[in-house]
């Protein structure tokens, strides 16, 4: 007998329908057809296992799976649930009626309980682009293919409750979540806010302006200054997610498999610090069975690189497209695959290898030119696309001994919502640019007009303070924020001398 069951197979962060073919026969084997992987091919073992645990009579015949389409190779042990109820509905012992009308994906253990499998969101969002009338997941994946609407959801503990299920002889309760009311609910939750902040109102006032306008930033500053501290808290005070940017968040983690069984979900702009012994591949994804690295973790959120110099250059070098394009492209021999990478980057790093270049207290105890080479370790066009540099100084005690608290994110939030809702306005007809920072040359010169003051402003800052040429389109950009956060129509000579002064690095003179 024939038995045709649906599972899913991952590819970026979509999923593709695959069918999975049970013939029994006279005879004795088990084998699986349709460039399966290790872990695909390990199933028998497993199966047979859970079959002997659960009551189930291990069939003594010749049993064939076929999964297809046969050129897609088939990853990892999701398939367990899927192969096992496709042989027990081919053995007569699961009525298999209905099983072209569900999803079904596991992993089993060998007393034939459920484990929880990666990628549920998407294969989820397969299965009711198919019109299937469900899917059956282990129980600690529920939650999170719930959020999908008009598809019944059934979260399984074992592999005889599924059999039952199907058999009529028991039910498993359909989980449900209200998607839009988790959304809302989860939305004002921030676990570190800027109130705990005392002092840095100059560097609080800079990444105010990274986030009303999308602009990547670097903080360099000595040790124990407050840079980690303070991007901690850039994603309280971005824009709260859309229910679409959630949703989008929420399967890139879902395929990398770190969801939670509590999770449903992504609401908080999502924080990611990788440490500075990143590999490459590690950072923009990859690898034999590609994965999306941090960048793609970090989408609709904040990659904070701390300790900038410190990473390796090759690793650096990778970021320089992603920042443009706002997605990676992984090519493999059979497939391309895409993954979104719009983030917020945001740095940090010590001004010299002693870390004491300009500290108002401590000398600074490199040699001559040992800050320049420091400073080169990050390349050019790396830096020319970083909008905001800034420099941060030790807070004085007289300020860590105020009492009260400082502003918190909520306010600072509110400013940047109001600035970046002018933005949208601004771009409503330019796809794909959403704030200020994505600015194209074309798009800076047509809404980045200046006075002949701001013209005189911009010659005497490039001439006196050795700026490169490079800097001249992002300050102009910057100040555009500014001018949004304070609602003005045009770009005043205070928005631009501001924006001036947030390129530090640029200056000739700096670690000289």
């Amino acid at each position: 007998m024939l038995v045709k069951t649906y599972g899913s197979a991952i590819i970026g962060v979509s999923a593709v329908t695959v069918t999975v073919e049970v013939t029994v026969s006279p005879g004795a084997g088990f084998s699986i057809v349709g460039l399966p992987d290790s872990a695909v091919k390990e199933s028998g073992q497993r199966i047979s296992s859970a079959f002997f645990e659960s009551n189930f009579k291990v069939p003594n015949q010749n049993v064939v799976v076929n999964m297809a389409p046969a050129d897609l190779r088939k990853e990892g042990s999701a398939y367990d649930l899927t192969i096992a109820i496709g042989i027990l509905g081919a053995v007569g012992m699961v009525n298999a009626d209905s099983l072209d009308r569900y999803v079904i994906m596991g992993e089993l253990g060998l007393d034939g309980s459920l484990r929880p499998i990666k990628g549920v969101l998407p294969i989820a969002i397969e299965a009711r682009r198919r019109s299937c009338k469900g899917i059956i997941v282990p129980a600690a994946n529920a939650r999170e293919a719930a959020i999908v609407n008009n598809l019944e959801v059934y979260g399984a503990e074992d592999l005889k409750q599924v059999a039952d299920f199907f058999n009529g002889a028991a039910d498993i309760p359909q989980t449900v979540v209200d998607t839009r009311a988790e959304f809302a609910n989860s939305l004002s939750y921030y676990e570190y806010d800027f109130a705990d902040v005392k002092g840095q109102e100059t560097v609080k006032r800079c990444l105010e302006i990274a986030a009303a306008g999308g602009h990547n930033a670097i903080m360099i500053g000595p040790p124990g200054s407050g840079k980690s501290m303070l991007a901690k808290r850039m994603p309280g005070i971005l824009p709260p997610l859309t229910l679409g940017e959630s949703l989008e968040t929420t399967q890139i983690h879902s395929v990398a498999g770190l969801m939670r069984k509590e999770d449903s979900l992504i609401a908080v702009r999502p924080f990611r610090a990788p440490h500075h012994t990143i590999s490459d591949v590690a950072l923009v994804g990859g690898g034999a069975n590609p994965k999306p690295g941090e960048i793609s973790l970090a989408h609709n959120g904040v990659l904070f690189l701390d300790e900038l110099p410190e990473f390796k250059r090759t690793v650096l070098e990778v970021l320089r497209q992603p920042m443009e394009e706002r997605r990676v492209t992984i090519s493999r021999a059979k497939m391309t695959i895409d993954y979104p990478a719009s983030f917020m980057l945001i740095a940090a790093m010590n001004p010299c290898p002693c870390g004491y270049y300009n500290h108002p207290t401590v000398e600074c105890t490199c040699p001559a030119g040992a800050v320049k080479r420091y400073l080169g370790k990050v390349s050019g066009p790396l830096m020319d696309r970083i909008d905001l540099h800034i420099e941060v100084t030790p807070v004085p005690v007289s300020q860590l001994n105020k009492e009260g608290r400082a502003e918190g994110s909520a306010a600072i939030r509110e400013r940047v919502m109001a600035a970046r809702a002018i933005q949208t306005e601004r771009f409503q007809g330019n796809p794909g640019v959403h704030c200020n920072a994505q600015m194209t040359s074309k798009l800076t010169r047509e809404h980045c007009r200046l006075t002949d003051e701001c013209r005189t402003i911009m010659e005497q800052a490039m001439n006196r303070l050795g700026l490169s040429a490079r800097a001249y389109d992002r300050i102009l950009r910057v100040a555009r924020t500014i001018a949004d956060l304070e609602a003005s129509a045009d770009i005043k000579s205070y928005h631009l001398q501001e924006a001036i002064t947030y390129r530090s690095l640029d200056r000739d003179s700096w670690g000289q």
